[in-house]
């Protein structure tokens, strides 16, 4: 993607310097926000690729903020707080956030999610016209014939199974969190289908990783949920 835009949504001054002059020196446009009202408005009117948020706004909560710019766009949103409890981070990524980083943080760290966000949006554009097929590394998935192969061989997966692998392909990059893929599988959330969810991973990782105690294509967030990585 060339010269990606990214909005930073940060009230606290020395920090909203930091994060710009980071992406000044790695050559990204940028625009910036200082509360939650002006954020939602510079994402409407210049629809940046990315946004780094801050959750705790002067004027309303960034979740707020998350819910309103959900509400018309899937533009990729990076939340960046000091709330560090499951809880906060569950809430936002149920909103719509796509990563939560927790301050204090790198910059290296920084730039490293911007980067993955930044892959995962170029991936969904380069395979928008062929919705069909989806590939990463040595694993494909033939959306329309309902299908999956490792490195050329097809898979034997359950009908839970291929809808877990299928949502998280199409969410490459992005952690899904407990209740947004019961919701999506089992069309509820109750406490035992969280647990069914752990069981269905362990087998589907036990098709498709080479080595499941250590897995290369879906990486667990500890009491929050599952990321597809990309795998090259």
């Amino acid at each position: 993607m060339n010269n990606p835009v990214v909005l930073v949504v940060e009230d606290d001054t020395p920090v909203r310097n930091l994060i710009i002059t980071t992406l000044k020196t790695h050559e990204y446009k940028y625009l910036s926000a200082k509360n939650g009202a002006e954020a939602v408005m510079m994402a409407s009117s210049h629809n940046p690729d990315v946004v780094f948020l801050d959750l705790g706004l002067p004027d309303m909560n960034g979740i707020d903020v998350i819910r309103q710019i959900r509400s018309w766009s899937n533009m990729p949103i990076i939340v960046i707080s000091a709330r560090s409890d499951d809880a906060d981070k569950i809430e936002a990524l149920d909103a719509g956030a796509d990563d939560y980083l927790t301050k204090p943080f790198s910059v290296e760290e920084l730039l490293a999610r911007l980067r993955v966000t930044l892959r995962r949006l170029a991936l969904m554009n380069s395979t928008s016209a062929d919705q069909s097929v989806y590939t990463n590394g040595k694993l494909s998935i033939d959306f329309s014939a309902g299908v999956t192969y490792l490195d050329g061989a097809e898979l034997k997966l359950t009908s839970i199974e291929y809808k877990l692998l299928s949502l998280l392909a199409r969410n490459t990059g992005k952690v899904l969190t407990h209740t947004y893929i019961t919701q999506q599988i089992w069309g509820r959330t109750w406490e035992n289908d969280v647990a069914s969810l752990r069981v269905y991973m362990t087998t589907l990782r036990k098709k498709i990783e080479s080595d499941p105690s250590s897995p290369k294509y879906i990486q667990t967030h500890i009491g929050i949920g599952y990321r597809m990585l990309k795998v090259d």
